[in-house]
Order: C-alpha cells, then sequence, then structure tokens
C-alpha cells in the first residue's frame, strides 16, 4: 500500500483535522509548532501526512527524506512500526528507524525516526543536511541535552548552508505539554522569520483524577484511610518501604475498583522490582494477572512484552518510569496510578560527576502520564498527592542542559567551528562554569587545542566514535599499547566502554576486572538480556574503532594485569584514588569503609570487605553520592600500577617543588614531589630551601594563623596604636605626603607582610623561632625620622597632669582614654589633648578605688555641674580624701590630702 492510498484523514485520530492547516503553514512557511495533547496522534500521522504532499505541488518534500527525532529508542522503534503497520508494510521499508545497537532502513525508506544524538553525529558530517525534506522534533517538552542542541545547529546549519540547497529545510516541533511562545520566540530569533503555532486537542476520552485525599472516590473507608499519607510530605526521610508499600496499596485498590490495565510510574528501577516483589507477595501468581516490567535497560523482548496487550481476559500491570510518559501507547491501559517521583541525572562540575536524584515530576509530566489513561478509552489517574501539593509543582521540568556534562556538547561545539558556546544560539544557554570544566576536561583529554578553539588530531579522531569523550579517548589510547593477554588491549577498551556504557550487569563487588570476564567463558555466564546488550556494544564500538585512522608510532607494553586499571585511568583521570595513609586506612568508618582520596581532590569510601581495599592506588570508573556530601561512594573500579601509568601517560604526573608549613610537625617542610592531580605519589626532603619559596610558604603560614605568632608586648601595640591614631587624622599634610603614616592596624600588618617581615625570615624553620624575633625594632624600621619624633610630640605615651603625674595613656580605642584620679585634675578647666590640640582625650575621673566616677570630654563642664553630687557621694564614702567645695581653686594631689601648707 503506497502513502497515496491511505485517506489519513479518515484515519481516527483527533489530529487529522488539523493536516491541512499543516500543510498550508508549510508552504509559506519553514517552521512549524504544533501543540498538541496526548492521543491526538501527531507522532503517528503528521510524517506520513508530508510524505502525502508529494505530487501536489509541494516540490520541497521531493528533495529527500523526513527525520523523526524521539528523545527515547523504544519510542523510536514503537513510531516507526506504526507508520510502517498503516501503510501495510515492513518496518525498514518507506519507514524506518535509527538507535544505538539498532536499525532498520533501506534506499526505499523516506520517513526515519531516529534518536536525537544520531541527527547530532549528522549535522556535524553534513551541517546543510542534504538530502533531507524536514526534521521533526517530537515530544521536545523533555527538553534533553541531545535536542536543544540539534535544534540549535538544525537552525544554524539551515541559516549558513541554506544556499547550497535547493529547497529550504523544513522544521518542526511538537508537543503536548510545550510551552509554546517560548519556543516560537527562539526560532524566530534564530531564523529570522515567523513561526507558525498549531494546536490540536487530543483525543476525547476523560481521565478522572483521583488526588491522594480525595476519600470519596474510594470503593470503602478502609481503602481510602490508605490515601491519607502524602509520599511528599516525608519524601525527604522517609526509607524506600514507604513508597513501595504506598504504590503497592494503590495498585490493590485499583484492581477492586476499576477495569482494564495499570500503569504504574516510579522513579527508578529499584522501585519497580520492590513493587513487584510485593505484588506477587500480596495478589499471588495468576493467569488472569500479568505483572511486567518498563525502563529503558530492559532487552527489546521485554520492552515489547510490556507494551503488547495482555492475552484475553488477563489484566496487565505494567510498572515504569518516565520512558512511558510520552509517545508510547500501551494496549489496553485505562488506569494510571502516578507516584509523582521521576529520576534525573545531575551533573556537579566541582566533582565532574553525575549523581541520580529523585525529585517531583512537573505539572506538564504529571498531565503526561495521565494522558497515558485516556488514550484508548474513557480512564482514571491516582496521583498520590494532595490537589493543594499539586499547584506548587514547577510548570515544566529544568531542561537537561541545565544539570548535565557538558563535555559531549562542548566537543560538538569545536568540531561544528565555535570557540565559545555564545556564538550559537540557545533556547536555554549552557552554563558558564559547566562548560569552562568541560573544556577543561578536553584539553586534559588531548581533544582540543590550548585556547580551546580547534580539535587537535587526536580530537578529530575522538568525533568519529559516537560515545562520551572519556570512552573515545580511552579507546584510541588503548590502540598504541600491547599486552601479553589474549586479547588486543583495544579489545578489552571497547569491552570496558561497553559495561560503562550500560548498567552494572553484576551485584558484586567493585573490581571491574570480575565484570570483564563476562566476555569470555560463556557457558558460565548468567542468561541476561543486558549482557547480551553489553556485548554487541562492545562489537560495534569495535568496528567502530576500526573506521578511525591509526596515528601509528612506536607501542607500549602493559602488563595484562595491569591493562584494566590503566584504560580505567586513561578514561577517568581525575578520579585515581590513593588509599588514605597506613594509621587512616586502618581506622574503620561507621559505615565499614575504607578511605580513599581521588586525583580531584574528593574523598571516596570502599566498603571494607571489598578485595580492592588492599591496593594503594586505584583507577575509579563509577561512584556516587549526595549532593552537599564530602565524600562519595566507589562502584567499579580496578587497581592501578603507576609506575605503567607513568610509561602510558607521562603527562598526567607533575614534579613539583613543594614548601609549606607542617602543622602537625610545626615546622617548615621542603620536598620535591611527583603529583597526579591533588595526589601526592611521590615526595624526598629538599636539603636547599629556594628562598622565594620558603618566603611565600612562611608569609602564607602567618596570614592563616595571625600576628600572635609573634612577640607582642603592651607596649608596642600601644605604640602601633599611637601610629594609628595619627594617620586617621593626617596631623601633618606635608610629611604624610613626603613619607606617610605607615599601616600599623592589623590588617594592614597582615596585608604589608611583604614589605616589613619578610626580610626577616631567613632562618625561620620551626614554631618557636617566630617568638625570637625582635619585633620592636622590625616594625620601627617602618618609620623613618622625622616620623618618630612627631609620634611622641604628636600622640605621647604619657602626658603630665595638674598633679605633676605623667599618665599612660590608653590608644585602644579613639578617642584615646586618660584615667586619672579626680584629686588629680584640680584645678584643670581645658579637656586634655594631643595632636596639637585635634583630639580631645577621653578623660575618665577614677575614685581612690580606681573606679570611673565620670567619663568626660568636658571637664570644665563637670566641674560646673556633676562635681557637687560626685562631692557628696564620696565624701561619705572616703572621708580620709580631698573634696573640696571648689575644685578650681583646691590644689591638684596625687595623695589622699595636699600637703599643708
Amino acid at each position: 500500500m503506497s502513502i497515496s492510498s491511505i485517506d489519513l484523514s479518515a484515519i481516527d485520530l483527533p489530529i487529522s483535522t488539523l493536516l491541512p492547516a499543516i500543510k498550508d503553514a508549510l508552504t509559506s512557511h519553514d517552521q512549524l509548532i504544533i501543540e498538541a495533547a496526548p492521543g491526538a496522534g501527531k507522532t503517528t500521522v503528521v510524517p506520513l501526512s508530508l510524505l502525502d504532499l508529494e505530487g501536489v505541488g509541494h516540490t520541497w518534500i521531493e528533495t529527500g527524506k523526513i527525520l523523526m527525532l524521539e528523545p527515547r529508542r523504544i519510542a523510536a522503534r514503537q513510531a516507526a512500526e506504526r507508520m510502517a503497520q498503516l501503510l501495510n508494510e515492513e518496518v525498514g521499508e518507506t519507514v524506518g528507524y535509527r538507535v544505538r545497537m539498532d536499525k532498520k532502513v533501506s534506499d526505499k525508506t523516506r520517513i526515519e525516526v531516529i534518536t536525537e544524538g544520531v541527527l547530532n553525529r549528522m549535522l556535524l558530517e553534513d551541517p546543510s543536511l542534504d538530502g533531507i525534506a524536514a526534521v521533526i522534533f517530537d515530544e521536545f517538552h523533555e527538553r534533553s541535552l541531545d535536542g536543544d542542541l540539534g535544534l540549535a545547529l538544525t537552525l544554524q546549519g539551515r541559516q549558513l548552508f541554506g544556499e547550497l540547497r535547493e529547497h529550504p529545510l523544513k522544521v518542526l516541533v511538537m508537543s503536548a505539554t510545550l510551552d509554546g511562545t517560548q519556543i516560537q520566540s527562539y526560532i524566530e530569533r534564530a531564523s529570522e522569520d515567523t513561526c507558525p503555532i498549531l494546536s490540536s486537542e487530543g483525543r476525547a476520552y476523560p481521565v478522572e483524577v483521583i488526588w491522594q485525599t480525595s476519600s470519596s472516590k474510594t470503593s470503602t473507608q478502609s481503602n481510602s484511610s490508605r490515601f491519607k499519607q502524602s509520599h511528599f510530605q516525608h519524601s525527604n526521610h522517609a526509607k524506600h518501604q514507604a513508597l513501595v508499600d504506598q504504590v503497592s496499596q494503590c495498585v490493590e485498590q485499583a484492581l477492586a475498583d476499576q477495569t482494564g490495565s495499570i500503569l504504574v510510574f516510579l522513579p527508578g528501577q529499584r522501585e519497580i522490582q520492590s513493587v513487584r516483589e510485593q505484588l506477587v507477595t500480596h495478589l499471588g501468581q495468576s493467569n488472569s494477572l500479568m505483572i511486567t516490567p518498563l525502563y529503558g535497560a530492559l532487552s527489546l523482548a521485554e520492552q515489547r512484552k510490556a507494551i503488547e496487550p495482555a492475552p484475553q481476559s488477563t489484566r496487565k500491570i505494567v510498572l515504569t518510569t518516565s520512558i512511558a510518559e510520552t509517545s508510547l501507547t500501551i494496549e489496553g491501559v485505562r488506569v494510571v496510578i502516578d507516584s509523582g517521583l521521576a529520576r534525573v541525572p545531575e551533573y556537579d562540575p566541582k566533582t565532574a560527576m553525575t549523581r541520580l536524584k529523585t525529585e517531583r515530576v512537573s505539572k506538564a509530566s504529571a498531565k503526561q502520564r495521565a494522558g497515558r489513561a485516556g488514550r484508548l478509552e474513557a480512564g482514571v489517574c491516582y496521583r498520590l498527592w494532595s490537589e493543594e501539593q499539586h499547584q506548587s509543582l514547577a510548570n515544566f521540568a529544568a531542561p537537561e542542559i541545565d544539570q548535565a556534562d557538558l563535555a559531549p556538547v562542548a566537543l560538538q561545539l569545536i568540531q561544528w567551528g565555535l570557540s565559545e558556546p555564545t556564538e550559537l544560539d540557545w533556547l536555554t544557554p549552557p552554563k558558564t562554569s559547566a562548560y569552562n570544566q568541560a573544556v577543561d576536561l578536553l584539553r586534559q583529554l588531548e581533544a582540543i587545542s590550548e585556547d580551546g578553539a580547534t580539535l587537535t588530531t587526536h580530537g578529530e579522531a575522538m568525533v568519529q566514535l559516537a560515545m562520551h569523550p572519556r570512552l573515545a579517548h580511552m579507546l584510541i589510547k588503548s590502540r598504541s599499547l600491547t599486552s601479553d593477554s589474549s586479547q588486543a588491549p583495544s579489545e578489552i577498551a571497547c569491552q570496558l566502554a561497553a559495561l560503562l556504557s550500560e548498567r552494572d550487569p553484576i551485584n558484586g563487588n567493585c573490581e571491574l576486572a570480575q565484570r570483564l570476564t563476562l566476555f569470555n567463558n560463556e557457558s558460565k555466564q548468567p542468561n541476561s538480556p543486558l549482557i547480551k546488550r553489553i556485548k554487541q556494544l562492545a562489537k560495534q564500538f569495535e568496528q567502530q574503532l576500526k573506521r578511525v585512522p591509526s596515528s601509528g608510532g612506536s607501542k607500549i607494553h602493559v602488563n595484562s594485569n595491569d591493562l584494566a586499571g590503566i584504560l580505567t585511568s586513561l578514561a577517568y583521570p581525575d578520579r585515581i584514588a590513593q588509599r588514605a595513609k597506613e594509621h587512616l586506612a586502618d581506622k574503620i568508618t561507621s559505615d565499614k569503609s575504607t578511605s580513599y582520596k581521588l586525583s580531584n581532590g574528593r574523598q571516596a569510601q570502599i566498603p571494607a570487605s571489598d578485595p580492592l581495599t588492599k591496593e594503594a592506588y586505584l583507577a575509579v570508573a563509577q561512584l556516587g553520592g549526595q549532593s552537599g556530601q564530602t565524600s562519595d561512594r566507589v562502584f567499579l573500579a580496578a587497581p592501578l600500577n603507576l609506575d605503567a601509568l607513568k610509561q602510558v601517560e607521562p603527562s598526567l604526573f607533575q614534579e613539583t617543588v613543594a614548601v609549606e608549613w607542617s602543622n602537625k610537625d610545626e615546622r617548615l617542610l621542603a620536598e620535591q614531589r611527583t603529583n597526579v592531580g591533588k595526589l601526592i605519589c611521590e615526595s624526598k626532603a629538599l636539603s636547599k630551601v629556594p628562598s622565594d619559596q620558603k618566603e611565600t610558604a612562611l608569609l602564607n603560614f602567618v596570614k592563616s594563623k595571625g600576628l600572635d605568632l609573634l612577640t607582642w608586648t603592651p607596649e608596642l601595640k600601644s605604640w602601633c596604636q599611637r601610629i594609628e591614631l595619627l594617620r586617621s587624622i593626617s596631623i601633618d599634610q606635608e610629611v604624610n605626603q613626603q613619607t606617610g603614616w605607615p599601616d600599623m592596624s592589623e590588617q594592614g600588618l597582615l596585608d604589608s607582610l611583604q614589605d616589613w617581615l619578610a626580610p626577616y625570615l631567613t632562618d625561620i624553620s620551626h614554631i618557636n623561632h617566630f617568638k625570637k624575633l625582635d619585633l620592636k625594632n622590625i616594625l620601627a624600621a617602618r618609620l623613618p625620622w622625622p616620623l618618630p619624633k612627631e609620634l611622641d610630640e604628636q600622640a605621647p605615651e604619657r602626658i603630665r597632669v595638674p598633679s605633676g603625674s605623667n599618665i599612660k595613656i590608653d590608644y585602644s580605642q579613639n578617642p584615646p582614654i586618660l584615667a586619672v584620679k579626680l584629686q588629680e585634675m584640680f584645678g584643670q578647666t581645658d579637656t586634655p589633648s594631643i595632636a596639637n590640640g585635634k583630639v580631645k582625650l577621653l578623660v575618665h575621673l577614677l575614685s581612690p578605688a580606681q573606679r570611673p566616677l565620670q567619663v568626660t570630654q568636658d571637664l570644665a563642664g563637670f566641674w560646673n555641674s556633676s562635681y557637687e553630687l560626685v562631692k557628696k557621694d564620696m565624701k561619705g564614702r572616703y572621708p580620709k580624701h580631698h573634696w573640696p567645695d571648689n575644685p578650681l581653686e583646691a590644689e591638684a594631689t596625687a595623695r589622699a590630702k595636699p600637703r599643708k601648707g
């Protein structure tokens, strides 16, 4: 059956009514946005409708095929199969697909359903996309990294190379929950042309939403009580079992209250397995009930089992991740149970690690999930949260570019010819810190030039391999190795790359070598679809590597026992791990693990029972942890021979001279060191310490510990405070301009250590040596003549009072304090001052017990007002002391009473 013989408008799908408008829009525009609710049929019908334009005046469609991008492999295969079924053809004829490890296309293929990464590789090979008539970005609301990059490159490639094409490339963006105006504004900006939006309602099957607090929707009071506890209310501290119990109870209730099969959305594979086990325990084995998982790591056969209709008289429970959120139609499902959670990858630029994080879904995702219940008939969606909590959800999920490893993107942009990401118009630009970290990694992997503008020869070879730059670097480097192993190092590298590209196939210890044995002794291997897929991927990597030209050159021999560690360290040079010092390594932590330090500075733990803990060095391939933690858990690693690594990759080793202060030994250490990143692999003491490095190390130590390391007397502190006073008021402008009062504040002294302390550090090597420095003379050298004379005149250490006593001035605060016995100030009306009268002292008039009776800067005012009250109070307490009625005419005295004339 040909495409022209199908009446697409007769297909009973809501999108069919929109087809004339789609054709008209593409006649006058080169871009289009289609918003269509779940169940509208856009994924199946729109690509076929474009082919239906052939021979009716739309010559652009006759120039090439249609590419339709799907974010997931399972959705790509199902979409191709459904379209081929409508054409009564086999997949690979008019409609085909191309995904990782699988493709069905032929010379007759006009519609090719691909995953997003495939498009990006096509663009890098041919930015004009010659031979392609249209590119459809389906389910674009998922905002995958490859999807965002693919759209940006497609639009720029069309703008730059459009003149090379006979007809402009058509670009369609489709989704059920799309922020259409945002996408429209972006496309119009990038293409400098109008981008219309067309909308279609979904299939008219209502979906009843039952919230977790909607007891009226349940069959019995006992059933409704199961919804009383929201997972959101304790998601930060509830154990895994709480979610499993809640979901299992809801499934049992739905089986009792509803008809049809059930689709259950869970965060990840672990929850799927636990819910499955609990349901089997509670419900038993029955021919009338089928429980099937659905997630990306399953084999194609297992995925088909979940998607296809259940046998006659059998209800199916499909336990799935977000993989079933869009595009897929699972036959027989009319009930959805939504946990409201999703597990998403989160990349941490500080550690160069991607962790899985469980988070709430967005409103858009919740809408997509509920829509699965209404694809074939009226349905029901149980949401395990309240209607009020729903209002707090984000409208859309964060785009992957905000939380992804950008090393593959950076490599593709540089291959595209962009030295900065800002040279490309993005819907959401990559974060600067994450992108710069990715570029640094590419430099370390020898993929790009030092300025980051171009690919090296090695980088050009890396981009030919469809894998992460880390793994591509490892595979290319493996060809420069030889080994006494029965397998070539490049073959083992491909196996290792395949293992690290998929989920760990073994629940065992951390040894990578244990996983590599899966490729041998096939009679002893478990019959696992995952292992089969890993083997298939390894073979594909071998074929890809053979197509990459070899650089030739001499080869380096590596012992077979060291090969896994060497290869892993080539891919992950920032995760070379060193066991903690012996006294720390023997200490078992609270979780009974052994501590390692990574070359990126992070800490990592391995269970103490793991055989790898005896190794001094490891090459870590996989590790994980939680955001905010200072230590991570190692999941996969291999023993590492540093001597062998130094032969293979000498650039990882840096020879440095380290001069630093040891807090443990309280002395200066000077060593010749061999470093790998932040690890110290070898060190030996230096007999001669470079003077500049010694000086820097000592000054840094003083800055970190503070000036209390030095010997301070009260007189020396006061001397600095006197200078600070004069500096603050700038008494003699002429002198100050010529020489300047130096900054003697604590911060000022720390900031100028290089100027005044450095020359005296030559003989310092131990903590006790600091106390032997003559600090008084060292600081005095900062005060050139005539400033010492000015200091004594303008800010004297002591001042003479009417009694004849020379009283010490306290310069610890501003204004300075003159603490003097009240009787010693009789007869003086002017407040004592310094700095040529510019600074009045703060006079503390003391009682015979040396306690302040009055604090004043107005001595005359005190005699005229407050003195009378002080006299009355003090005369009774201290009758032996002189309390004259007229203090201005009385004789000042340091004694209790003045001497008789």
